[in-house]
Formats: structure tokens, C-alpha cells, sequence
């Protein structure tokens, strides 16, 4: 009896203790089915033979399904793993101390770990059109060379190498080369844009040029454009700029300007450890100056991240170069003045425009950049205001901000000439300066017509007309005599002319110039004659009087001429800046000219036409 008490009582606290843990466990609160998993599919049967169970291993509990979850190997369980191909060896492992040799690009390159072009393809632009100046800004038009020979776009481009003797034609070749046009027929965009970014750095442009390389995708670079955009950079010390084709490109070249730009990229991309691995290897193998490697380790470290002070010694350095100068600038590093002097105008012209430099710098290096139309005279107005605003500063060129000043703001127009006077004083060959006309070009139309300053109007004439103020320079007309220098001035200033320009005042033009081999009278009857504002009859007589002959065909002249026959402006202002180049106006010939205001008048760039014959005459 009492056995069965006891059971009845552990039957009953078994009870208990179920109720108890089953009250006790958490309520699912998911929708009925929801936790109740779903059934395993049952494993498919394999014709692999089972193995033989070892002796003395336990046997599986009956009913147990427990697998193990192993992914069989393929190709079987003896099979060796592929081996792993790397993009740059090309089957061929190099060698321990060709590694040691190997810069940092290059193993990323033989790798495969050379940055990707990563730019969507809606955001890509197109190659169609490239330039950054459009019709409606007063770029050309589009098309003016999709039906022109590559042939001959080519070897116009590629023969502009120099600056241009006239200003006016520097101001237009720029705009022409800078406008948004299409490639010529069969030649690829990628190469157009080369061409005109290379030309425009010949001239000095170096802020066109890169913004027209700029216009196309670093993807679509080629070597040509990389190395054209590559001097606008410099020319700009825009280095960091030329990071994302250096960077991208890689060891396309191995130079040791593009060493150093690598160095100068991955420390701005901040890998500074190796940047500076990147110089020092460009130092030890002698690939660039010391004094290069060393301004580019300190500009390399104004990244942030660089480590050690570089100090810059110029002494055992003789000549200058772009990168130098260009390093030197972007740093801040003061560059010896007897490196510059004699450097050549390509460091006047960098240093006009750099932003970085003094401003006494800036000034002194103005007067080339604005004979040659790189500043134009607002530009050249701004830069002596801002000495002018500088108290402390004195020296000539604070002298020239002072007279400037009371250039514009004389008593009275006594006082307004005789400042103007001194800014034109006459340099060492008795001629006044032709960026000193520039400069005073807006003082000089203040000036009004006097017969008391009639000495003075070819030269307010000619500073007027360097800045295209044509408007102001005819007020003059009534005021000096026919056959005069500044007469032969206005003849080209006058958007249109009725009457055909007197042979009788031509011939006392000619009668009194005083230019070496009469050059003036020359420039004179040539722009005449191109534009159309003389008898044709004259011409002859006038032409064999001053022994020249306008008409002679060239090659250059029959292309000229023929793309000026079919109406096509962006080849004539390519093949006119082929025909100005030169040193001087010594350089230039009077059937040049001819043939060059001819072309441009007879496609509509009358304005630019009549600018370029006025400064030849000025400046002949």
C-alpha cells in the first residue's frame, strides 16, 4: 500500500513539474506554422562507395540522418589548386634584384593594381565637340573643319611652335583654339585636341591649354595629349592637376619628369611613405637634377603626411628649366635672379600669370605678356592698381602705378598727356615700347582730340587701336593730316569704308616714313590691298615703287586663299597663325600680311582684319 502511495506520488510530481516548465516557457508570438521549420529534403543517394566503418568505431545510433557538410573539391580529392596568374608577369617571374629595382608604380602595374578609370558612363563626355569657348561666347563655329583634310589641319597646327609677332593675331588664334569644334575628317579627336593644346603652349596660353585639356576625359588621353597637357600643367604649377592621368597612365613613360610627378600624385593620393620612396629612387638613379628631386620632396610633404624638413640650396645650379620653375613657384621657394636673367621670355610669360609670385614679379614680367596679347590692358591696369593700393612699396614700377594714375585722374588734359608722355619715355632704340601703349590704352582715350597734342596722335592713335577702341581712336580723324602716321592708322579703323583711300595721301605716307626699308608703307599698302580699300589699279604701281610683290603664290598663300574660298574661318586663323610666327615684325612680310588680311576679311573677320593691318603699320 504504501508503495503504491509512492508512486501515485511521483506520478503526480511529475505532473507537476511538466505543468510547471510548460507555464514557465516563452508564448511564440509568430502566426501558426511560421515556427515550425520545414522538413529537410532528404539527401540524394551517390554512387560513391561507402567506406568500410574502422574496427572498433562505434555504430551510428539507428535512425540518425547526420551528415557531414563538406563541399567535395572538384576535380577530386587528390586535385592540386589552379595557379593564380598575375596581369603583368606574362608567364615570366622576375627576379629577386629586379624587384629591389622595381618603384612602387611598377609593381603595382606588373600586379594588376593600377587605378581604374571609374567615371559612370552617364557622366563620360563626349569627344564630338572639344574646346571650352562656344559660338555663342564668341567661339567659331562648330563645324568649321569637319570637311577639311586632317592633312592639312595637322601640319597647320603642328607648324605653330612660336609666339606670333602681332598681337592682335595672338588674341585671335587663341579664340580659335580655344573654341568648341569637331575634329576634321579622319582625324581623332584625342589627337585634335593634342594638336591645339601643343599650340596653344607654343604662344604662351598655358590657362587655355589646360582648361582644353581639361575638356577631355583622362581616360581618352593619348601620349601626345598627356605630354601637351602635361607643360600646360607646369606652365600653370598646376602639378597636382596632372594627377589623375599620371596616376592612371602609370609607367608609360619613364622619364624623369614623369618619376617625379608620380612621387608628387601618390603623396597627394596619401601614400606619402611611398612618394617619398618615389623621389629618393628618381635622385639615386640620376634620373632628374638633384635640385628637382628635392623641391619636389618638399612639395610632395606639404601634403600632409610627409616626414623631414628639405633644405634648398641653389649654389652649383646654372640654368633654369619649366619643372624647376614651375616647383620652385608652387612651394614658394625664392628663385636666384641671376637664374632668370637670360632665362628666355617663356619664364616671363608663366611668371605674368602666376598667382603665387610677388607682385613686383608679376609687374616686370607684364610688359612681354602684354606686348604679345597674353595680358590684355585691364589686365595690365589691375596689376598696377594693386601695387599703386600698396603704401610701402616704391621703386620704377610703383613710379609707372603713380603716373598711370595721373593718367586718368589729371587736373586736366595738360596733365593727363605729360603722364602719359613719361609712361611712353623711349627705350634703349628710340621707339616707345608697344606694352607701354597697352598700358595707357583707356587713359588715352580719355585724351580729347586737340590740335595742341597733334605730336602725340599716332602714338594715342596706336595705344587706342591695341586695345580695340577704335570708336575713341576716329575721333581723331578730324584733327591730324592726311599722309600722317596716325592717318595710316584710322584708314584701318573705320569698320567701313565708301571711298577708296586716296593714292595722292599713300604717296606722302610713303614720302615721309622713316622705317627701316620703308616696312611701314609696305604693311600700308598690303592691308590696303587685302582689304579692298585702294584702287587695284594702285596697287601694281605702289607694289613695284616699294619693290614687293604681293601676289606671288606659295604653298602657304594657295592654302590661305582656298580656305578662305570656301568660307572656312577656323582654317584661315590656323594658317594665319602659321604665317605670323616670328620673333618680331622684321619677321613678317608685306604679301604675309596681304594674304592674311585678305583671307580674314573674306570670311568675316573684318574686325580682327583691320586690328592686325593698323598694328602692323604701328609697329612695322
Amino acid at each position: 500500500m504504501r508503495r503504491v502511495i509512492l508512486l501515485g506520488s511521483a506520478t503526480a510530481l511529475a505532473l507537476a513539474s511538466g505543468l510547471a516548465l510548460a507555464q514557465s516557457a516563452p508564448e511564440s508570438l509568430l502566426p501558426p506554422g511560421f515556427d515550425d521549420p520545414a522538413p529537410a529534403p532528404s539527401p540524394a543517394p551517390t554512387s560513391r562507395p561507402t567506406a568500410p566503418a574502422q574496427p572498433g568505431a562505434p555504430a551510428p545510433p539507428p535512425g540518425s540522418t547526420s551528415v557531414p557538410v563538406i563541399q567535395p573539391i572538384p576535380g577530386g580529392v587528390n586535385a592540386a589548386p589552379p595557379p593564380v596568374a598575375l596581369p603583368g608577369l606574362d608567364g615570366k617571374l622576375p627576379t629577386l634584384e629586379e624587384l629591389e629595382k622595381m618603384s612602387t608604380d611598377e609593381l603595382d602595374e606588373l600586379l594588376g593594381l593600377k587605378p581604374k578609370i571609374d567615371i559612370p558612363p552617364g557622366a563620360r563626355r563626349s569627344l564630338e565637340r572639344v574646346g571650352v569657348l562656344a559660338p555663342t561666347e564668341g567661339g567659331l563655329p562648330v563645324r568649321s573643319l569637319a570637311n577639311q583634310p586632317a592633312s592639312l589641319v595637322r601640319a597647320s597646327l603642328g607648324g605653330t611652335s612660336r609666339p606670333l609677332v602681332s598681337r592682335w593675331g595672338h588674341i585671335l588664334l587663341r579664340r580659335a583654339l580655344a573654341s568648341r569644334l569637331e575634329a576634321p575628317s579622319g582625324m581623332d579627336a584625342a589627337e585634335f585636341a593634342a594638336l591645339r593644346v601643343a599650340a596653344l603652349n607654343s604662344i604662351g596660353e598655358f590657362t587655355v591649354a589646360r582648361a582644353v585639356a581639361q575638356d577631355v576625359d583622362t581616360v581618352n588621353w593619348n601620349p601626345a595629349l598627356t605630354a601637351a597637357a602635361l607643360d600646360a600643367y607646369v606652365g600653370t604649377a598646376d602639378l597636382v592637376g596632372a594627377c589623375p592621368a599620371v596616376r592612371l597612365q602609370g609607367n608609360r613613360r619613364e622619364d624623369g619628369t614623369w618619376r617625379l610627378f608620380q612621387g608628387i600624385c601618390n603623396a597627394y593620393a596619401g601614400e606619402s611613405a611611398r612618394a617619398k620612396n618615389d623621389i629618393e629612387r628618381v635622385r639615386y638613379r640620376g634620373q632628374a637634377p638633384n635640385i628637382d628631386a628635392l623641391l619636389a620632396q618638399r612639395f610632395a610633404g606639404a601634403a600632409g603626411q610627409g616626414r623631414g624638413a628639405v633644405t634648398i640650396e641653389w649654389k652649383g645650379v646654372t640654368d633654369m628649366n619649366p619643372l624647376r620653375f614651375a616647383l620652385a613657384n608652387a612651394v614658394g621657394e625664392p628663385v636666384p635672379g641671376d637664374l632668370l636673367n637670360g632665362a628666355g621670355p617663356y619664364y616671363a610669360r608663366v611668371a605674368a600669370t602666376a598667382p603665387m609670385l610677388p607682385l613686383a614679379q608679376r609687374i616686370a614680367a607684364s610688359e612681354i605678356a602684354g606686348r604679345e596679347g597674353i595680358l590684355s590692358s585691364a589686365a595690365l591696369v589691375d596689376l598696377y592698381s594693386q601695387l599703386y593700393a600698396e603704401d610701402e612699396s616704391d621703386g620704377p614700377a610703383t613710379e609707372r602705378a603713380r603716373l598711370l594714375r595721373q593718367a586718368y585722374v589729371g587736373a586736366d588734359a595738360g596733365a593727363r598727356m605729360a603722364a602719359i608722355r613719361q609712361l611712353w619715355a623711349p627705350g634703349a632704340g628710340g621707339a616707345i615700347d608697344y606694352a607701354r601703349l597697352v598700358l595707357t590704352a583707356y587713359a588715352a582715350a580719355r585724351v580729347e582730340p586737340d590740335e595742341e597734342f597733334e605730336d602725340d596722335a599716332a602714338s594715342l592713335v596706336a595705344s587706342m587701336l591695341a586695345a580695340g577702341l577704335e570708336r575713341d581712336a576716329l575721333r581723331w580723324s578730324g584733327v591730324v593730316p592726311q599722309g600722317s602716321m596716325a592717318w595710316a592708322q584710322l584708314v584701318f579703323a573705320s569698320p567701313g569704308r565708301g571711298q577708296p583711300v586716296s593714292t595722292g595721301a599713300v604717296n606722302d605716307f610713303i614720302d615721309d616714313d622713316p622705317s627701316s626699308g620703308q616696312r611701314k608703307s609696305q604693311f600700308l599698302v598690303a592691308g590696303l590691298a587685302g582689304l579692298g580699300r585702294i584702287d587695284a589699279g594702285a596697287v601694281s604701281g605702289l607694289s613695284d615703287d616699294l619693290g614687293m610683290n604681293l601676289t606671288a603664290a606659295t604653298k602657304w598663300s594657295r592654302a590661305i586663299d582656298a580656305a578662305a574660298a570656301v568660307d572656312n574661318q577656323a582654317l584661315v586663323v590656323f594658317l594665319s597663325g602659321l604665317g605670323m610666327q616670328g620673333s618680331g615684325w622684321d619677321r613678317m612680310t608685306p604679301r604675309h600680311l596681304y594674304h592674311i588680311v585678305s583671307a580674314l576679311d573674306r570670311v568675316g573677320l573684318t574686325a580682327e582684319a583691320r586690328m592686325i593691318a593698323a598694328e602692323a603699320v604701328a609697329r612695322g
